[in-house]
């Protein structure tokens, strides 16, 4: 008897083992379906702004909502790229996102207001426009009041580059360039003061010494 002990002691194991030492199949997780979420389409006055500012020939993209801390926000904008006037393509240089209530205007101003008043003061087109840019979240120099340019909704226009070759800037050209220059920095800034709330150039402050300050906020302030 004691010759089959250890016989039976290892069928004993090897039973155990196929119970135990064997792992059952896990069963696997379904995983959940990914979805793209969309953005919500744009409400009913932005898209009219859109449609006008598609009408002007403008090159632009929509960009996404954006909210950052300190009351800052990038809402209703687009990449604006170029704008087309009469005959020609004007190129826009250093510009972020910036709102369509404030790129519609601009559109309107750089064919109707820029271009035209280069041909007839300076005899050559705009080609293009340089900025010191539009969202930037900051206040107003030398104040606690957030700046337009904290939601995107302005624009600083520092030159102009003509077809010929000329780079007319507000720095350099407002009080020391030539007649023709001075005139049409002049012209170009009434033109913006019609179209635009706020209007700020070198007759405002020292701040504005270098470039025009252009917003869209419903005001009724050029200086």
């Amino acid at each position: 008897m004691r010759r089959y002990l250890p016989v039976l002691a290892l069928t004993a194991g090897l039973a155990a083992c196929l119970s135990g030492c064997i792992d059952s199949p896990t069963p696997t997780k379904r995983q959940p379906t990914r979805t793209t979420r969309r953005p919500p389409p744009p409400k009913p006055e932005l898209r009219q702004c859109l449609a006008a500012l598609t009408a002007q020939n403008a090159i632009f993209t929509p960009v996404e909502d954006r909210y950052f801390s300190n009351s800052c926000s990038t809402v209703g904008t687009v990449k604006l790229v170029a704008l087309n006037t009469d005959n020609a393509t004007v190129t826009v240089t250093n510009l972020g996102p910036v709102t369509c209530a404030t790129a519609t205007p601009f559109a309107a101003w750089a064919r109707f207001g820029v271009d035209r008043a280069a041909q007839q003061i300076l005899g050559s087109r705009i080609v293009k426009i340089e900025t010191f840019g539009s969202y930037s979240c900051r206040n107003v120099a030398g104040t606690a009041r957030r700046s337009g340019h904290a939601t995107a909704n302005a624009i600083d226009v520092s030159a102009f580059v003509l077809g010929d070759g000329r780079r007319i800037s507000v720095l350099n050209d407002w009080n020391g360039g030539s007649p023709e220059a001075r005139s049409f920095l002049r012209v170009v800034h009434d033109s913006a003061c019609k179209r635009f709330g706020t209007t700020l150039g070198p007759g405002y402050n020292a701040a504005h010494a270098n470039h025009f300050h252009l917003e869209a906020d419903g005001a009724n302030f050029c200086r």
